[in-house]
This record gives structure tokens, C-alpha cells and sequence, in this order.
């Protein structure tokens, strides 16, 4: 199928159909749950940092950039002695997701320049929106042409500005936020805006939307683990509406995977305060360096470091390495040598984030 298809936004479709409707309530009750838990981890960086990199991981992963769990967290640290292109790429995605983050908590909006900006930390590169025709998107397996998006230049840019009006103007489209995600993650694929990174940039851009619609506050409702789990059908059905406008099944996909991710995400964020609490009962009953900043700095970082640990306290590189070490002594981390230099794990913590 080629982009000839590709309508305008607002579509002139009924999307809110019986089955849509009787499946949003449950997905915006773990919305709101979500919500209020993530509350409640006094330090924003904790979450955007371990369910960030978690979810840079995935989204990579789902475009074949394949890394460990152990070379991400030992990128994070820029520690001389360790290169893996794939697991920058997945830091690269992280810094993007935050980068975005940043820009709509001061605009409380979403705009073209700033997709620009995001895709460009992505990709380490300024090429922009497509210029040049020749784009389209292939079976992995038979090399076959399955969708042709827009080619020439000036389409795109009209598609992307008819875009940037729909998700920022209310007005447009009278319907369920969640139904208008799942619309402007079809038409940001199908339009294929960029080079590159397109995938990526359109996950972003759902968490982004999530939270200018107020739903969340902080991006943590990540859907890449749900694409992964359920990727032919994710494929399937993007390329059922462009071949027949079967936008049912697609909106009820949508709908179901932030109403599991969200469970999920509950989950894991009940378990992490659960492990905190441990760690500061802990730290404060045997060390007499205990701090709510030290605690902090050890589930921000599965794998922290020296200077980690002296610009988050604002301690001396000395201090700091007495912490580590002691705490790396009594099997509280584990202490590692990479290069030249050391790095410390939060065992515990790093079994939460990976065992899923």
C-alpha cells in the first residue's frame, strides 16, 4: 500500500465504537493508579532513570538494536575500557525520552520543533524531515515492499504540521485521549517523517501525549514491552488500517497494552519502593553515613559509581569511595573493575529491573 491513503486528521470515521468504549474505562483506572503510585517516589530521577533506561532498551530492541541489560548499565557510567555502539544507541534513546520530557514540562505542549529535537538526540544527527524520495517499508523476512509512505518533501511537511494541530488543539476531534494516541502513533508511522528513528521517535512521542493530556506526570507508562510481547499483531494490525481502515482492532490493541503496561508498571514500582525501604532501614541502622541522598543515588544508578556518589552528596571523591567501598564489603553492592576504574551494583535492584 502506498500513502495515497493517508487521510487528514481529524478522521471522518466512528471510532468510538461499543467494544472501544467499554474498554477505555479500565485502562484509565490503571492510568490514574499509575499515576498516584509513581507520587509517591519522593525522587522523580529514581523512576525516569530505572524505567527510562528500561524502557530505551525495549524500544531499541524492537528495531533489532540488541543490548544487555549489563552493557546498558555500564554505558551509563562512561567508564574508560567499555564500548558497545548498541548499548549508546539505547543511551542515546534515554537522553531523547528525557530531552522531550524537558520540552513539554516547560511548553505543556507538543510541536514539530520539538519531534526535531527529540529525533535529533536520538540519532545524533540534524538531517530532519525526509527531503529525499526512495523510502519504504519492507517484510524482514521477503524484502517485499509492504508500505510506501510519502514521499516528496512538501507532503510530509503538510501531513506533520495537520499532525502537530491534532495533538495540541482539543477542539479538533471531540474523543478519549487514549483513542487519540492510538491515532497519532498510526499516522506518525505511516507518515515515516525521518530518515531514521522513526519507531523510536513515535514511542516517545505516546508518553509525551500522555502527559500533556494530563494522565500522567511523569514518563513511566512505557509500550514497547507490550509491542515486544505481541509484535506480529502490533505490525498487523498498523497495516490493517492503512490497507482497510480497520481502526477498531488497532484502537482495542492500544487501549489493552496501556491498560497492561500500566498494571505492570504499578507492580514493579511497588516493588522498588519495597526494596527502597529495605535499603534505608538498613543504611540508617548500620552506617552512620546513611542519607536519604546516598539511598537515592543507589536505585537511580543500578550501577553507580565514585562520581556519581560525590556530585549527588557533594562529598569528596575520598568520602565517596569510603561509602562505596564499605557498603561493597558488607555484600551491600558489589564491587566491579572496569578499566581503570571501579563501578558498584545494587544486586537487588538490578534483579527487579531484569527478571521481567
Amino acid at each position: 500500500m502506498n500513502s495515497r491513503n493517508l487521510s487528514d486528521l481529524p478522521l471522518k470515521v466512528d471510532l468510538e465504537t461499543k467494544k472501544v468504549l467499554k474498554a477505555l474505562p479500565a485502562a484509565h483506572a490503571a492510568l490514574a493508579e499509575l499515576k498516584g503510585i509513581a507520587s509517591t517516589i519522593p525522587n522523580q530521577s529514581i523512576l525516569i532513570n530505572t524505567l527510562g533506561l528500561q524502557e530505551a532498551k525495549d524500544s531499541s530492541a524492537i528495531e533489532n538494536i540488541i543490548t544487555t541489560h549489563d552493557d546498558l548499565y555500564k554505558s551509563e557510567l562512561n567508564l574508560e575500557g567499555f564500548k558497545s555502539l548498541e548499548a549508546k544507541e539505547v543511551q542515546n534513546y534515554i537522553s531523547a525520552l528525557k530531552k522531550g520530557f524537558e520540552l513539554i514540562s516547560a511548553k505543556g505542549i507538543l510541536t514539530n520543533n520539538m519531534i526535531l529535537q527529540v529525533q535529533e538526540v536520538l540519532e545524533e544527527n540534524s538531517a530532519g524531515f525526509r527531503k529525499l524520495p526512495g523510502t519504504a517499508l519492507k517484510n524482514s523476512a521477503t524484502s517485499e515492499t509492504i508500505y510506501t509512505p510519502p514521499q516528496e518533501y512538501e507532503e510530509i511537511i503538510r501531513l506533520m504540521s495537520n499532525l502537530e494541530k491534532y495533538i495540541n488543539d482539543s477542539e479538533m476531534q471531540d474523543c478519549d485521549p487514549l483513542i487519540k494516541m492510538a491515532i497519532i502513533h498510526y499516522q506518525f508511522e505511516s507518515i515515516h517523517p525521518f530518515y531514521d528513528g522513526n519507531g523510536r521517535t513515535g514511542r516517545i512521542i505516546n508518553i509525551l501525549y500522555l502527559i500533556i493530556e494530563k494522565l500522567q506526570t511523569l514518563p513511566v507508562l512505557y509500550l514497547s514491552n507490550y509491542i515486544i510481547q505481541h509484535k506480529p499483531d502490533y505490525y498487523r494490525l498498523l497495516q490493517n488500517v492503512r490497507d482497510e481502515n480497520l481502526w477498531e482492532d488497532w484502537i482495542l490493541f492500544m487501549v489493552k497494552g496501556v491498560e497492561n503496561t500500566a498494571r505492570e508498571t504499578i507492580d514493579l514500582i511497588i516493588k522498588i519502593k519495597s526494596l527502597m525501604l529495605d535499603f534505608k532501614h538498613r543504611l540508617r541502622n548500620n552506617y552512620k553515613f546513611y542519607s536519604q541522598d546516598l539511598l537515592n543515588n543507589l536505585f537511580k544508578h543500578p550501577y553507580t559509581k565514585i562520581e556519581f556518589v560525590v556530585t549527588d552528596l557533594g562529598i569528596s571523591r575520598l568520602t565517596a569511595a569510603n561509602y562505596l567501598n564499605k557498603l561493597s564489603d558488607d555484600k551491600m553492592l558489589r564491587k566491579e573493575k572496569l578499566g581503570t576504574g571501579n563501578y558498584y551494583i545494587n544486586e537487588e535492584l538490578f534483579e527487579l529491573l531484569t527478571k521481567r
